[in-house]
C-alpha cells in the first residue's frame, strides 16, 4: 500500500477513535469522499481490506491502526 493512503487510514482511525471512542469500528469507505473522486485509491484500499486481510465491512479503528503499522515496519 501506498504511504500516502497509509498514512490516511491511520489519520482517520485516530480521529474517529477521537470523536467516538476507543471501541469504534470504520469501514474503509471512511477514508473517501462520498463521491468517487479518487478510484485507484479506493480500489487499492478496498483491495487491502477485502481481498489481502478478509475483513468484515466494519472493523475496530484500533485494529486498522495495527495492521497498517505492522505492514510498515515490514
Amino acid at each position: 500500500m501506498r504511504a500516502v493512503l497509509r498514512q490516511k487510514i491511520i489519520q482517520v482511525c485516530n480521529k474517529k477513535i477521537a470523536q467516538k471512542g476507543e471501541g469504534v469500528a470504520v469501514s474503509f469507505y471512511a477514508f473517501f469522499a462520498n463521491k468517487n473522486d479518487d478510484p485507484d485509491s479506493l480500489m487499492e484500499a478496498a483491495t487491502w481490506w477485502i481481498q489481502t486481510h478478509q475483513l468484515d465491512h466494519f472493523e475496530k479503528a484500533k485494529r486498522i491502526i495495527a495492521l497498517v503499522n505492522s505492514e510498515n515496519a515490514q
